[in-house]
């Protein structure tokens, strides 16, 4: 069998006709016969080019109200037939099915219709029948015939269609069958999550069409790929290209400022996935100066967010600083400016969209699920623990620092004071080393703790912590709570006139 084949047919069903035209008279140029439907057929005829109905082939209109148009044997035949099986062939000649070189094909708008809250009967009614039967034929059946199977190959193909004259390689075929598989999976899967939604069953299916080559991944001999929608979160302004760890603590530093999306200006810089920096104040060019104070040295090459639009002054600042990327929701055209005077530093307008609601990563030969942690702790969820209250400025640091500490790696302690992270201490293996490494960074950038405040990711199973935040000059703590030896710290507490909250959720980040 030749591995070029010179196509004299088309089938063309399409919801988007978009793009279409200059495909259906490149067909009628190299005398295509085309084979079509419905919306599709009227949209052939109006250009003026003929258009073979398929009620003509397979003598049987389109019933239940369009559910049913293509789902016959005469048009199956003609994409499933082998054209080096004479047994295939004979059959095509004794029922009289024509040949179908060409599939053009796309699917029912399922995701969009998910997405826009339509109610559930339309939802079901864009569960494509026959688009994703054809589709999924055509590709098996490469050998013989081409699918195109979304709007936008169909420049690629009329490239190859042209090229030699509708003479079409057996490459260009096993490609677009790689292109039609991946709609029809990615189709599959959308249909199969909306149904398991709660996931009643437990399988995990997930599907990016949407990927690109990254330079590399962690290191630069370790391979790199990000799959999903970057730019309908992210307009990118300015910069080089985002890498593996761009992207990570990118995705860190949008988790964090969204627990003060709605709030007063608040300014975070981030490094290797934790804020070394956070304030919130009445300006935002005083909040990014007091989050660079929180610590000057890991800010260099940080990656800066803020929940305002960054302005003239802000940018200013920032300018003097070297840092990877800078995210915020808009910037005033003289802070762009200013900001655009790094060639390399990576810009980007937050987008408004929806973030997703699991988190997925690989474990062992397989893959960990679960929901994210939604929840925010608020004054109303503090349950008071010790006889000493905190004061109203208290409250809002606690809460401050318990945002923060929610979207710092375990075990984590924050410090902060004044609506201002002091310190953190991180990822360390005792509650004990990483208060200890919080209160040494906090001293060592000349904060005054007296006053301060602290929040654990987890309870206290011993009084150590309170005892050295205490001796710290800190006056009030915010932990979940739920250790059997709680009284302990509580006892301290109530000892030496500091005060505790409990909000009775637990914020581990591994």
């Amino acid at each position: 069998m030749s591995s070029v084949k010179k196509a004299s047919s088309a089938l063309i069903s399409v919801f988007h006709k978009d793009g279409l035209e200059p495909i259906v008279k490149k067909f009628q140029e190299l005398g295509i016969t085309i084979y079509s439907t419905g919306g599709t057929e009227k949209f052939i005829k109006d250009l003026g080019i003929d258009v073979v109905p398929v009620e003509d082939v397979t003598s049987y209109p389109s019933i239940l109200g369009g559910r049913v148009k293509t789902l016959h044997p005469k048009v199956f035949g003609g994409i499933l037939n082998r054209q080096d099986n004479e047994s295939d062939v004979a059959q095509l000649a004794e029922f009289e099915i024509p040949q179908i070189d060409i599939v053009i094909v796309d699917l029912y708008p399922f995701e969009k219709t998910v997405a826009s809250g339509a109610p559930e009967q339309d939802i079901i009614e864009k569960i494509d029948i026959g688009g994703i039967s054809l589709i999924r034929a055509a590709a098996k059946n490469f050998k013989d015939v081409i699918c195109v199977s979304s709007m936008e190959d169909y420049t690629d193909f009329l490239d190859v269609v042209s090229a030699d004259n509708g003479n079409i390689s057996l490459e260009d075929r096993k490609l677009f069958a790689a292109k039609a598989f991946n709609v029809s999976s990615h189709y599959d899967t959308a249909i199969f999550n909306y149904f398991n939604q709660n996931h009643d069953l437990a399988a995990l299916k997930i599907s990016e069409t949407k990927g690109k080559v990254l330079r590399y991944g962690e290191n630069p001999h370790q391979k790199g790929f990000f799959f999903g929608d970057f730019d309908a979160m992210f307009s990118k302004l300015h910069g080089k290209e985002l890498s593996y760890n761009n992207l990570l603590d990118v995705d860190a530093a949008v988790n964090l400022m969204l627990e003060f999306k709605n709030d007063e200006p608040t300014f975070a810089i981030l490094k290797h996935n934790n804020a070394c920096g956070l304030a919130q104040r009445d300006s935002l060019h005083q909040a990014y100066v007091d989050a660079l104070a929180g610590d000057p040295v890991s800010a260099f090459g940080g990656v800066l967010i803020s929940n305002k639009e960054i302005d003239k002054a802000t940018a200013e600042e920032i300018h003097k600083l070297f840092c990877e990327v800078v995210i915020a929701p808009s910037y005033n055209a003289e802070a762009l400016e200013i900001l655009k005077g790094k060639k390399n530093r990576i810009i980007l307008i937050q987008n408004d969209v929806e973030m997703p609601q699991m988190q997925v990563r690989t474990c062992l030969n397989g893959m960990l699920l679960q929901e994210k942690d939604h929840k925010t702790d608020s004054i109303q969820d503090l349950a008071n623990a010790t006889d000493t209250k905190p004061t109203d400025q208290e409250l809002e640091d606690l809460i401050f620092a318990s945002k923060l500490c929610k979207h710092t790696k375990s075990n984590t302690i924050v410090l902060a004071k004044n609506k201002q992270l002091c310190a953190s201490g991180t990822g360390q293996t005792s509650r004990v080393d990483a208060l200890n490494q919080a209160i040494h960074k906090a001293q060592s950038f000349n904060f005054d703790l007296n006053g301060a405040v602290m929040a654990s990711d987890a309870f206290f199973p011993f009084p150590d912590c309170v005892e050295i935040a205490d001796k710290a000059g800190i006056t009030s703590v915010i932990q979940p709570g739920g250790s059997i030896k709680d009284q302990l710290s509580i006892d301290y507490c109530n000892e030496h006139k500091i005060s505790m909250v409990m909000t009775g959720t637990r914020h581990f980040k591994h």
